[in-house]
């Protein structure tokens, strides 16, 4: 069957299957539509965290990044991964047991300030709506292949997706969907994994494939990528390119900004006990596991596959180019997306893929070749996992079962954080500080026009965003590490910190963040036109964006910490309560047997 009605056939199924759960799961009041009545089973609680937490920078983009950056790319493995084990034992059993369904809702109550409850909106909308601009862009990926046509038209069709079954089902529609969304995406990237570890190695286990040798030779798979890539240019696969002191700091921004995400931790809520919710965590770790254990197989795998297609000679042979008008038909697909572009330098008819930073390669390759320079002018590498099956020549149902994957996981993270973004608007801000007299059909109608408008606002930025789908993420991560993981912290493990001293923190946290980002990213400052270049050698200690998270929160805890200590602690009541969160239900009565 042909590729383009199969694809449409597999995801129209997909989105029928959403919709259908959307309309059936439609939430009735405000409770069904902020926790799902609190009534979901923990293993499909996990099952559908995992979803909402493996987003398109999960599934499309990180093994994107594994592709082309190798060695490095592994802090976003580590960094997620950890970060959730960081939020399931240090900050969800005891967000649950306070019993506050949102992260504003905790804050206000916990700092008992109305001003804090505002700021903490504030670094929620900031940190989410960032987070959404990286799944638009998934989605305009995702939907730009599937429909066969540009980035812009298929971010646009996505936006539609999304504003109709995400604004219709409220969290209780988005928990039992996002179920259905897991075993889509889980299915679609493991299968064709499987295919290209057969295919390469010979071993069905992409986790053991990545370290077998290949099936032609006795060559192990990243023994051979290393030397391809050294052979055109490029450094070796396996090799550090950037410094310690930026991974750690990466890391562990994504870490602390894990814990920090709201529309994670909101999820804990739609369980009927606690101890449901540490069950929540540990099914959700398994569910995560799965996936992220295969991703550097398929990220090294899929960039093997893709430099032997562009280049799979030795330079300057009659094999060791691709002959433009010869070029696969995976290739000629993406490029209608204009994400994957060519320009022919020096007119051949050839496509050059070597690397021009490396002065006595190129200087060999303009004086015996005619080449003049990277032919290659464009992969993005968002669309690394959803051209792998096309690349290894897979059947069509397995490149159909990827793309409806990918749009699986950019919906299932959009809708559980334009969730985060509504609840805030509607219940801490309006209903919370501005109305607290509404009536619940007013407020469920004012959550539905909240999620409506953050979808316009997210597309509009998706348009241009700031980096691919994992970067813009670890943006986001970086906004909650710095502004909202701080503040949890305090409010659960130090009953000193007070009101002042968490505003305080929140807002030198988030406003040092932002600076740096704008700083670096090209939104506020561009760099050909002023003098803060998007180039490592202007980095705070060699310190990318992304990884900036990290300092704002060590800023974020010194400020709340000293204002703390020179102002007056927190009433009486609000240190027993504190105290009261990490105390286990039932202790009191055991002590006294």
């Amino acid at each position: 069957m042909d590729l383009k009605v199969l694809t449409w056939i597999v995801v129209g199924f997909t989105f029928a299957l959403y919709i259908g759960i959307a309309i059936w799961a439609r939430a009735g009041s405000t409770s069904e539509f902020y926790v799902a009545g609190k009534g979901v089973n923990p293993i499909a609680n996990g099952m559908a965290t995992a979803a909402d937490w493996m987003s398109a920078a999960s599934f499309i983009s990180m093994a994107g990044l594994i592709a082309f950056n190798g060695y490095d790319a592994s802090v976003y493995l580590m960094g997620w991964t950890g970060g959730y084990v960081l939020l399931a034992l240090l900050l969800a059993p005891y967000l649950r047991k306070f019993g506050k369904f949102t992260v504003p809702e905790f804050i206000g109550e916990r700092y008992y300030s109305q001003t804090a409850r505002i700021v903490a909106v504030i670094c929620l909308i900031v940190a989410s709506l960032t987070y959404v601009i990286g799944q638009m862009k998934g989605i305009g990926v995702a939907f730009s292949r599937f429909l066969e046509t540009s980035y812009e038209v298929g971010l646009f069709s996505g936006m539609g997706v999304v504003f109709f079954y995400a604004v219709l089902g409220g969290m209780k529609g988005i928990t039992y969907t996002q179920i259905a969304q897991y075993c889509v995406l889980i299915f679609a990237y493991t299968v064709p994994a499987v295919f290209i570890s057969l295919q390469l190695t010979g071993n069905p286990v992409p986790q053991f494939g990545l370290g077998s040798t290949l099936s032609d030779g006795g060559v192990h798979l990243l023994a051979k990528l290393d030397q391809v890539l050294v052979d055109i240019g490029f450094a070796e696969y396996t090799v550090k390119k950037g410094t310690t002191l930026n991974m750690v700091a990466l890391t562990l921004s994504l870490m602390i900004g894990t814990a920090g995400l709201p529309h994670v931790i909101v999820r804990f809520f739609t369980v009927p006990r606690v101890r449901d919710a540490r069950a929540s965590a540990g099914w959700a770790l398994f569910f995560i596991a799965i996936l992220y254990t295969t991703a550097p197989a398929v990220g090294a795998m899929s960039f093997f596959n893709l430099v032997n297609t562009i280049q799979p000679g030795e330079i300057g042979s009659s094999t060791g180019n691709l002959v433009y008008d010869e070029r696969p038909q995976w290739f000629k697909n993406w490029e209608v997306t204009g994400l994957l572009a060519f320009k022919d330098k020096n007119g051949d008819g050839r496509i050059q893929y070597y690397n021009d930073k490396n002065k006595m390669f190129a200087d060999k390759a303009r004086s015996e070749y005619a080449w003049n320079g990277n032919e290659m002018t464009k992969i993005d590498r968002d669309i690394m996992v959803l051209a792998n099956p096309e690349i290894a020549k897979l059947p069509n149902w397995v490149v159909a079962l990827v793309v409806a994957g990918g749009l699986a996981a950019a919906l299932s993270t959009a809708a559980g954080l334009l969730m985060a973004i509504s609840s805030a608007v509607s219940h801490d801000l309006l209903k919370g500080i501005f109305k607290p007299d509404i009536s619940e059909k007013a407020e469920l109608t004012a959550a539905r026009v909240a999620m409506a408008g953050a979808i316009l606002i997210a597309g509009w930025l998706g348009l241009h965003p700031p980096g691919f789908a994992a970067q813009v993420v670890a943006l986001a991560f970086g906004l909650a590490a710095s502004s909202i993981f701080p503040a949890l912290m305090f409010g659960i493990f130090n009953k000193r910190v007070n009101s002042t001293g968490a505003v305080v923190g929140m807002l030198v946290g988030l406003s040092s963040t932002l600076i740096y980002i704008f700083m670096f990213k090209g939104w506020l400052f561009i760099p050909e036109t002023n003098n803060f270049p998007n180039t490592s050698e202007y980095w705070l200690f060699g310190i990318q964006p992304e990884a900036f998270g990290a300092v704002g929160a060590l800023l974020n805890f010194v400020s709340a910490w000293v204002v703390s200590k020179l102002t007056s602690p927190p009433p009486d009541h609000i240190q027993h309560l504190v105290e009261d969160i990490r105390v286990p239900r039932g202790a009191a009565t055991a002590a006294q047997h």
